[in-house]
């Protein structure tokens, strides 16, 4: 089973952005669909973001690797107008439990762009969501997505993977976070409306902070800012107006000359009744006048301050990856024992029916031979065949288990026992089990017991 499990797919270390665009799959749901009535999968789900495109399938039985994945890159390209040629350059390509490995490490963010970042876990959520409403996620797959949720949580309980701020818009919030504690009690100001700008205010956001003003030269941009975020837009000039109802006030304008200067923010110290404001310039060059600092109740970071948390934090991030990738590790191994069971339930299945059949036919055939009995002897005697069935595959059973563990021998074991016991009712010669050393005629059952008869006499 693990053999017939894919995922091909690209991200922002494979393709630039213009090829992810290009290959971006904005219904997910269809897709699914027409790739399961169009490609040969029994099982497919799509996933989608700004910095991956990722499609895990189940394949059928029997076909060949390269069969799957080209019908894939084919079909993949159809739907997004491109060519297979073109994307082939830019997809990786897992199988079996290489692919489960990766879709653990996904979900964990060990291959984000920014590692330990939680955005990938919901979107993998959204995606699985998806592929069950669509109807394309089976046994394998439901199985392999509820693993993946799981898997990311033991990385996010077990290591530190989440804990250090690694984005410079992420690490000025951190620190805000030091300063102030409870974020949800203080307001904001945002200098700036740029990217790094709303970066930060969905840090702020996160954190419980619910006022932010936005001040910006072009006050339509503040005012789209805003309407994302919920906040006040205000034009530049009104800045030095607001500033003393703000605690934390991060600055990212691209203007050439200082912004905020200390004697500006004196007066409004007075007005604050010196209560602390925490000032983040991440601006290059910087917005804010460094002798800021030498204000009371005034904190300041500047870019070169919050790079030194980064690195540290990042070098953290890194250390706690190793230990993540070791719990990855071990449940992509568990997983694999769960699909080596799965390829032997169907043969357990069929050993217990074949045994329970000839029990109860020869149950049948004793019964016609001893005369009528009451229901409540024929039941104990059913009761009692079944057991002694249950109880000779019982060894057999566990052999399989214990074998079918093992990597590269799970479908010869499983082969040799459904030939042993004839699982697959084959056509089998009269002198198929033809005994050299006694030379039976044939194999009916009368010939075996004789032949057990006279292996115990000469014992």
């Amino acid at each position: 089973m693990e053999n017939r499990i894919y995922l091909i797919g690209l991200n922002h270390r494979t393709a630039g952005v213009e090829v992810r665009e290009k290959y971006a799959l904005t219904n997910t749901e269809n897709f699914e669909q027409a790739t399961l009535a169009n490609c040969p999968v029994k099982e497919c789900m799509a996933l989608s973001t700004c910095n991956r495109v990722e499609i895990t399938v189940v394949a059928a039985e029997g076909v060949p690797e390269h069969e799957v994945t080209d019908a894939l890159l084919s079909h993949w390209s159809a739907a997004c107008g491109g060519s297979p040629a073109e994307l082939a350059e830019h997809v990786y390509r897992h199988r079996g439990l290489e692919a489960v490995n990766h879709l653990f490490v996904v979900a964990c963010s060990l291959d984000s762009m920014v590692m330990g970042e939680p955005q990938i876990l919901g979107q993998l959520k959204d995606a699985y969501r998806a592929s069950v409403e669509s109807g394309t996620a089976g046994v394998v797959v439901n199985r392999l997505l509820h693993k993946a949720f799981s898997v990311a949580k033991r990385v996010r309980t077990e290591t530190a993977i989440a804990s250090s701020a690694v984005s410079i818009s992420y690490a000025a919030v951190e620190l805000a976070k030091h300063i102030f504690g409870d974020l949800s009690k203080t307001r904001a100001m945002l200098v700036g409306a740029g990217e790094m700008a709303e970066l930060a205010s969905t840090h702020l956001l996160n954190q419980g902070v619910k006022d932010i003003i936005i001040a910006n030269r072009t006050l339509s941009r503040a005012q789209e800012l805003s309407e994302r975020m919920g906040g006040e837009p205000i034009p530049m000039e009104r800045m030095f107006d607001r500033l003393h109802d703000v605690d934390i006030i991060i600055s990212s304008t691209g203007s050439p000359t200082t912004v905020i200067r200390a004697k500006d923010i004196k007066g409004v110290l007075k007005k604050r009744r010196n209560s602390p404001m925490f000032f983040i310039d991440i601006a290059v060059p910087r917005d804010i006048d460094p002798d800021l600092n030498s204000l009371d109740n005034v904190y300041l970071y500047d870019i070169d301050d919050l790079k030194e948390v980064v690195e540290e934090n990042t070098s953290k991030r890194q250390e706690e990856a190793v230990k993540a990738r070791g719990v990855v590790d071990g449940e992509t191994d568990a997983f694999g024992t769960w699909l080596q069971s799965l390829a032997l339930n169907p043969t357990i299945v069929d050993l217990v029916d074949r045994s329970e059949d000839i029990a109860r036919t020869e149950l049948m055939k004793t019964l016609k031979r001893i005369g009528p009995v009451d229901r409540e002897t024929e039941k104990a005697l059913e009761t009692l065949v079944l057991s002694v069935g249950r109880k000779v595959l019982h060894e057999p059973i566990c052999f399989l288990k214990r074998r079918t563990r093992e990597e590269g021998v799970a479908d010869r074991f499983i082969d040799m026992a459904r030939r042993m016991f004839n699982l697959d009712d084959e056509a089998v010669p009269p002198d198929a089990h033809m005994d050299r050393r006694r030379s039976p005629d044939s194999c009916a059952p009368e010939d075996i017991e004789t032949f057990i008869e006279s292996t115990r006499k000469d014992q």
